[in-house]
């Protein structure tokens, strides 16, 4: 299992750290300590990023099926 049962699809959230802002995040890959995908929104959209699980607060929407 793991962190937060994330998925391929879900949408979490950001917290903000010193050089962005709280902002929404779509996974594309979820591995041991982090997930990778994309910025959907904040001055990062579009951007690719691997946040470590500790960055995320919550899942705000989960991927249908």
């Amino acid at each position: 299992m793991t962190y937060l049962d994330l998925k391929p699809g879900d949408v979490v959230v950001i917290r903000a750290g010193d050089d962005w802002p709280e902002h929404l995040f779509r996974i594309d890959e979820v591995f041991d300590d982090l997930v990778a995908g994309y910025s959907i929104t904040g001055p990062l959209k579009d951007e690719y990023g691997e946040p470590d699980f500790d960055l995320i607060l919550r899942v705000h929407s989960r991927a249908a099926g």
